[in-house]
């Protein structure tokens, strides 16, 4: 039972990280306008999280994906998911309405997600990352059952 939910949650993980890693690394452009929206970096900076964010996104999702460097892989999307939070955070205290960028294809506009559901929805991602850290550390002390 826990190997599998240890393979569903590295699974799900590396299917949205993949997903979201695609749909932001197909157009960096429009992406680095959505990290601006959060007018949190100074400009320049946003260009280099929109031009490197998607390649960790994918990298971590490739190794969830192919059972290969998952600690490590779950180390980093944990960072990033408490950073991803800690923005989302700051919009909503600032009260801005901004789209949070992550899963909405480059150029659509009206179909984003408001800060709070895209925080739900973080927290939701810490789970899976912080279960499939634990149930990896006993996956590796366990026997495989075939």
């Amino acid at each position: 039972m826990k190997q599998s939910l240890y393979h569903l949650c590295r699974l799900s993980l590396a299917g949205v990280f993949i997903y979201a890693g695609y749909l932001k690394g197909s157009d960096p452009v429009a992406f680095a306008g959505q990290v601006a929206a959060y007018q949190i970096l100074p400009y320049a900076f946003n260009y280099l999280v929109a031009a490197t964010l998607p390649f960790v996104e994918l990298l971590c999702g490739v190794l969830l994906l192919l059972n290969q460097r998952v600690r490590p892989a779950l180390l980093v999307l944990f960072g990033l998911n408490t950073v991803f939070m800690l923005a989302l955070f700051s919009l909503v205290l600032r009260g801005l309405e901004v789209d949070c960028g992550c899963f909405q294809p480059a150029g659509e506009e009206g179909t984003g997600t408001s800060p709070q559901m895209a925080l739900l929805r973080d927290a939701g991602l810490m789970l899976a990352i912080l279960a499939a850290w634990v149930l990896r550390q006993q996956h590796a002390k366990e026997p495989l059952d075939g």
